[in-house]
């Protein structure tokens, strides 16, 4: 009489289970790095649109309000000794500022009693939220008076910048200068036929980026 024979199942060893575990565990910190780096790819090219976007919007309006500048000797002469539409930029190496009168303001409220001509200033001051670098600021003063150096809203136009730079062409030279000021006896009745922007901004990636535009001003002679 023949035996029946029984097979005995046969499990997986200590050394298996644990190279499996091991080889899940390695795939499982591959799958997760490569998520890590496909979320931070995607913040970094989020962040970097939004910057642009920022430095684009900047420039525009830079651009915009600055080929609506203006000068006029029509005012009135006992109220002030000095006309006071101005156009005067100051080089300072990496931190230009310019001011001047345009016909830019926009009036928010219907019965202000304000005008289409206001004073603006651009400028590189101290970037709050971030140590070390600069923003770029717009101040805008809707009243003229004898003082365009102070008063005015002050807003923030763009962070993380690390030069602002004016240049402005000279039409009876025909070229560049670094400064230009409408107080001088040369200048006194001229503004500079375009203005170039270059403006500096550090990147979320860490490069600094460069970007350049120029404008037209419409009226280079004093109204009268």
């Amino acid at each position: 009489m023949k035996r029946a024979r029984h097979t005995r199942a046969r499990g997986f060893t200590l050394i298996e289970v644990m190279i499996a575990v091991s080889i899940s565990a390695i795939i499982g910190v591959l799958v997760a790095g490569s998520f890590q780096r496909t979320i931070y790819a995607k913040d970094l090219i989020e962040s970097q649109d939004e910057r642009y976007s920022a430095v684009r919007l900047a420039m525009t309006r830079m651009s915009r309000e600055i080929s609506m500048a203006f000068l006029s000797e029509r005012y009135d002469h006992k109220r002030f000794r000095e006309r006071p539409t101005i156009f005067k930029g100051n080089d300072s190496g990496d931190r230009d500022s310019l001011i001047f009168t345009a016909f830019a303001h926009e009036r928010l409220f219907r019965d202000a009693k304000e005008s289409d001509q206001s004073l603006l200033e651009y400028k590189l001051d101290t970037d709050p939220d971030h140590q070390g670098l600069y923003a770029l600021f717009r101040r805008e003063k809707v009243h003229l008076d004898t003082d365009p150096e102070r008063g005015g809203t002050l807003a923030m136009l763009c962070d993380n910048v690390t030069s602002l730079d004016f240049a402005y062409w000279d039409w009876k030279k025909k070229d560049w200068t670094n400064e230009w000021s409408t107080a001088s006896a040369e200048r006194a009745s001229q503004l500079p036929l375009r203005v170039r922007i270059r403006l500096e901004v550090k990147m979320p990636d860490g490069k600094n980026k460069k970007f350049e535009t120029q404008t037209r001003i419409a009226m280079i002679r004093p109204l009268d």
